[in-house]
């Protein structure tokens, strides 16, 4: 066995670990936002002119920007899932393999990999749930997209929907029911539903 070259290599990786640790904890992320931001607002006018090919090039500047994709990487791993792998088993759980993570998502090639099944309890139902898992990479290149995405969706969107957006909540909902309640010609029956079974297996 060779022991310079071993010790050279692990030299090698630990400074390249060194870096890119000192890369990631360094990004100004007020900049990173801002500029996502920027981006995002110039893409929602561009929809709005009706100007879909400059609307595709901002949307392409963005998903290939440096801070989209560090902004994206650090979203999945700062949420509730960040301690959760996907079928590979990776995490990216130190500054080092966060960097790594901006610096390697591409589009270049990509293909999604499995998803990781597992089944969760149900809230207050002696029931389990299926719950597929995306890799750290799926969620990342997911969230880069939906930054582009989510502009378009907003102008495009019902108004008065609230669930699952952006800047929206069960709060904005209440108001806009007692905005339609409050009339004296306001309906008097409300009719809930719900879709049993609507991500679970079809039977």
């Amino acid at each position: 066995m060779n022991f310079s070259n071993s010790t050279t290599d692990n030299t090698e990786r630990l400074k390249n670990t060194r870096k890119l640790t000192h890369q990631w904890e360094t990004i100004d992320w007020v900049l990173a936002e801002n500029y996502v931001n920027r981006l995002q607002t110039r893409i929602a006018k561009a929809t709005v002119t009706g100007n879909k090919n400059k609307a595709k090039r901002l949307q392409y500047l963005l998903t290939h920007s440096f801070y989209a994709k560090a902004y994206a990487v650090k979203k999945v791993t700062s949420n509730k899932g960040k301690s959760t792998s996907g079928v590979d088993r990776k995490l990216w759980s130190t500054s080092a393999a966060k960097m790594k993570a901006v610096l390697a998502l591409t589009d270049k090639h990509y293909r999604a990999k499995s998803l990781r099944r597992v089944f969760i309890e149900k809230k207050g139902k002696n029931k389990l749930r299926p719950l597929g898992i995306p890799t750290m990479y799926d969620r990342a290149m997911q969230t880069l997209y939906a930054l582009s995405l989510e502009p378009i969706a907003e102008i495009s969107a019902d108004q008065i929907s609230f669930g699952f957006r952006r800047g929206r909540s069960a709060k904005d909902a209440c108001e806009q029911l007692f905005c339609v309640l409050a009339r004296k010609c306001s309906p008097t029956w409300i009719l809930e539903g719900d879709i049993k079974g609507c991500f679970g297996a079809p039977e």
